[in-house]
């Protein structure tokens, strides 16, 4: 049986900012409880209260049953990071704490063979088996084989950063739903991951009897998989949450019905102290003329003190109003044309197979298949990067301007530079124009800071800002939606159905996948094909 209860959690930032403000939810036994919200409203700040990292100002966190934990960042920056200790990493203290002193007696024997050190060793390995080191073995060796198709012990020391981000991060789950916790923190488990491995993932975490808390952005997958919505609310006084007990599909309409019903019992409140607030006005000038109206001027004074002392009721949460806006313009009506293309990889070996497409004005066209099928270098190639050696030729169209907007958010040119400097040198924005459009993407707080200091889905939105100012007329979008919240997604979405231009993107995100009316297949053979419709069982 496993749970977590949250109940009344305060916690501020080092500046005094309080960020979270009577924060309480449950994750009962065996439920799927997403937790989702706006960028930077304490999403990972609340995770790692609950991993135990950061305590709370005021409140309780309790766990029931063991916690296992995925962080959003699993691999080590320590290029020796091997696999055995990437598994380590996720398994219990206890298991942890025994490998440590394995290591460090089995160092200490090797420079000196003394009886001591020879017997510390040996009561390392006895405390490991004691402890349910084999036991983990064995769990090791079942995730290797089934995640990296090799036993443990031909990979435990084999270099985390030889593995891609996906075989990591299901690595890391197989291990956490194989292992005894009964509670897993799961924060965007979705990263790095294709289609195919996204769809795994629903399948593992829903089967599971564990209880599991996740943090997701990919609509499709929260629809998927959780029973329960966890929503951080943005606040005036902090954030706080709010438990939508149906279906992610359900849970826009059940928000918009319960924050009209917050606006409208405030405005009845705000009316009925106005009224108030008249009345003792209107008694106060009729108890100057008249003594016999004193008593009433007193008691109407009570009700309003005491009106005023129940205090308003609860306000509808800040809204967030990010407003992507794309202009775009007409181009001629080929916009790309290919011939016998084949993309070539960084060794020269050939990623696809030849393949002929054009691509036309007002075209919405998804790229879709699984990771290193060359996708990313054939937008690189569109966009004109010199690197990417290809065979063949392509053609770009006339008044086609390129914006291309990168997944790894790399941008050599913006190192050590603000928002407000790379603004001023690329589109000569002085102070106020510049604040004026960093407020449109809620990233006006940043406006100081360096692009390389904000987060994931900050830049992401600073990227799409530069693609509306430059007025490309041909979008190259690659992950665009991997790091933004749900509501900045669904903004870039309907700039999308109203730029007039043509867009191509490369995704994973099956939910933005339903907005484009072409679709190219970068096969798993080689084969670039179009499919009338989505696939993604590559």
């Amino acid at each position: 049986m496993g749970h977590i209860d949250v109940a009344g959690v305060e916690y501020s930032l080092s500046d005094g900012r309080v960020l979270l403000t009577d924060v309480s939810f449950r994750v009962g036994d065996g439920a799927k409880v997403a937790l989702i919200g706006p960028n930077g409203s304490g999403k990972t700040t609340l995770m790692r209260m609950i991993s135990g990292d950061i305590s709370p100002d005021s409140g309780t966190v309790a766990i029931t049953g063991g916690l296992g934990v995925m962080r959003q960042f699993i691999g080590s920056v320590r290029d020796e990071t091997t696999v055995h200790q990437l598994l380590l990493s996720v398994a219990p203290a206890r298991i942890r704490e025994a490998a440590v002193k394995i290591a460090e007696t089995e160092s200490a024997m090797q420079l000196d063979e003394s009886e001591k050190n020879q017997m510390a060793y040996a009561q390392a390995v006895i405390d490991w088996g004691d402890c349910g080191g084999y036991d983990f073995e064995v769990i090791w060796d079942k995730c290797c084989t089934e995640m990296l198709g090799k036993p443990f012990e031909s990979v435990a020391q084999r270099p985390v950063n030889t593995l891609s981000g996906g075989e990591q991060k299901k690595l890391v789950l197989r291990a956490l739903l194989e292992g005894p916790e009964e509670v897993l923190l799961l924060d965007e488990p979705d990263n790095y991951l294709d289609v195919p491995s996204k769809r795994w993932l629903e399948r593992v975490v829903s089967e599971t009897k564990k209880s599991v808390l996740f943090v997701s952005h990919d609509r499709e997958l929260l629809q998927n998989i959780a029973t329960r919505i966890v929503a951080l609310e943005q606040g005036v006084s902090g954030n706080t949450t709010w438990t939508h007990g149906g279906k992610f599909d359900t849970w826009h309409e059940a928000r918009r019905a319960r924050n009209e019903r917050f606006a409208e019992l405030l405005l009845r409140w705000q009316q009925e102290h106005e009224r108030l607030k008249e009345l003792v006005r209107t008694l106060q000038v009729q108890a100057a003329n008249s003594p016999d109206m004193a008593s009433k001027y007193r008691a109407m004074q009570t009700r309003l003190r005491k009106f005023e002392e129940a205090g308003a009721p609860e306000a509808p949460p800040i809204e967030q109003d990010v407003k992507v806006g794309l202009r775009g313009g007409r181009t001629g009506l080929r916009v790309l044309t290919f011939e016998s293309v084949a993309i070539k990889n960084g060794s020269g070996e050939f990623l696809t197979e030849p393949f002929d497409c054009e691509v036309f004005f007002g075209d919405r066209i998804a790229i879709l298949g699984k990771n290193g099928t060359g996708k990313s270098h054939f937008f690189r190639m569109i966009s004109g990067e010199k690197e990417i050696e290809y065979q063949g030729n392509f053609k770009v169209g006339a008044r086609v301007e390129i914006g291309y907007f990168a997944q790894t958010h790399s941008h050599p040119e913006f190192e050590g530079k603000t928002l407000l400097e790379i603004l001023w040198e690329s589109y000569s924005l002085q102070l106020g124009p510049a604040k004026s459009v960093l407020r449109k993407y809620e990233i006006d707080k940043q406006a100081e800071q360096k692009f390389s200091s904000l987060s994931g889905g900050q830049q992401a939105r600073f990227q799409i800002l530069l693609l509306e100012l430059s007025g490309s007329t041909l979008l190259l979008l690659d992950e665009p939606t991997d790091n933004l919240d749900l509501a900045s997604a669904e903004s870039l979405e309907r700039a999308i159905n109203n730029y007039q231009g043509t867009v191509l993107a490369v995704t994973h995100d099956r939910w933005f996948t339903k907005g484009f009316n072409r679709f190219i297949i970068f096969g798993a053979d080689g084969r670039v094909y179009e499919s009338p419709e989505p696939v993604f069982d590559f």
